[in-house]
């Protein structure tokens, strides 16, 4: 990896590179306090305890193919990094990254996993494609050491051409309704338990739909648009104040396709995707975009109030708020 230390002006926020130079394809992010984790293409995964200053870097061995999609961090030095593809793999460190355990696996051929959160440092759910038009929920109660397969979450069946994107780690989140989930292909829908509204973003195509949720109090924000329109702004973003029960359109929408959304606080939220940045300041009702530098996910760290975006050809950056 190479470091450098390029600042994009723009408008009354700084974007900085941090990392930046190699072929790695990042799409997982996380932070607990000081420790922010990557993970992407190769068995590459990242840590960085000093605000990006510095960075570990790892392939992880026997893993040198896999696309680690999604990181959690469950503490400073705990982390679980998802494998997507059959064989779908989980793994799980607890000394900073120096040590990884094989805590699942799944060979089936059909098997495709999405992302993954926590609900604390002990329980935790991840997403799969629908395999037979089920979609594919496992769950840990043990901080990540062992999963298994789960109809906790009592889903509807998939629509056909419905599933999920591993875009950015980003769309199943815990929140105050409990899991969220959101799919995207030929329909996008919004899941909670025993639920599932149809959302009003793009949707209709295998490369279309909801990539992303983020959720503060009542509020609920989703990326998302058409991943081979890039550019196209229309319904690329839907928004809820009132917990999920109606959704809506921005009046100014974000600049094209998002993959990944992040609440800084108050109503103020950042989404990214591969064509730049935008900033809200209302709770996803107003858009700016503030960035063409593109990235696949973001994150917010609230100790030194700063965004953290991973992204394509190695790179990591950070805004400071």
């Amino acid at each position: 990896m190479l470091a450098v230390l390029c600042i994009i002006q723009v408008q009354a926020q700084q974007v900085q590179i941090i990392v930046q130079g190699s072929k790695t394809s990042f799409r997982g992010l996380s932070i607990k306090d000081k420790s922010i984790w990557v993970s992407g293409s190769g068995g590459t995964v990242g840590r960085s305890v000093d605000g990006g200053n510095s960075w570990q870097w790892q392939t992880i061995k026997g893993y040198e193919k896999t696309e680690f999609r999604d990181i959690e961090a469950l503490d400073e030095q705990t982390a679980v990094v998802m494998g997507i593809a059959s064989p779908a793999y989980i793994l799980k460190t607890s000394d900073g990254g120096q040590n990884w355990t094989k805590v699942y696996e799944n060979r089936d051929t059909a098997m495709f996993l999405d992302a993954m959160t926590f609900k604390n440092a002990r329980e935790g759910m991840v997403i799969g494609d629908p395999i037979n038009n089920k979609i594919f929920v496992a769950q840990t109660k043990d901080g990540g050491n062992s999963w298994q397969p789960t109809n906790q979450l009592s889903l509807p069946k998939a629509q056909p051409g419905e599933a999920f994107f591993a875009a950015s780690g980003s769309n199943i989140i815990w929140s105050a309704l409990g899991y969220c989930i959101v799919s995207g292909g030929t329909a996008s829908r919004f899941f909670t338990r025993n639920k599932a509204i149809k959302l009003p973003t793009t949707q209709g195509r295998q490369m279309t739909g909801a990539n992303g949720i983020a959720a503060q109090g009542k509020m609920l924000l989703v990326a998302g648009g058409d991943y081979n329109n890039r550019n196209k702004p229309d319904s690329a973003f839907v928004y809820s104040h009132d917990l999920g029960k109606t959704w809506r359109l921005p009046l100014v929408m974000p600049a094209g396709y998002r993959s990944a959304v992040c609440f800084t606080g108050g109503k103020t939220a950042i989404t990214c995707g591969i064509t730049g940045i935008d900033i809200s300041n209302d709770g996803g009702v107003h858009w700016k975009k503030i960035s063409e530098e593109g990235f696949n996910t973001c994150a917010y760290n609230m100790v030194d109030n700063t965004v953290y975006f991973a992204g394509n050809n190695g790179t990591v950056g950070k805004l400071q708020l």
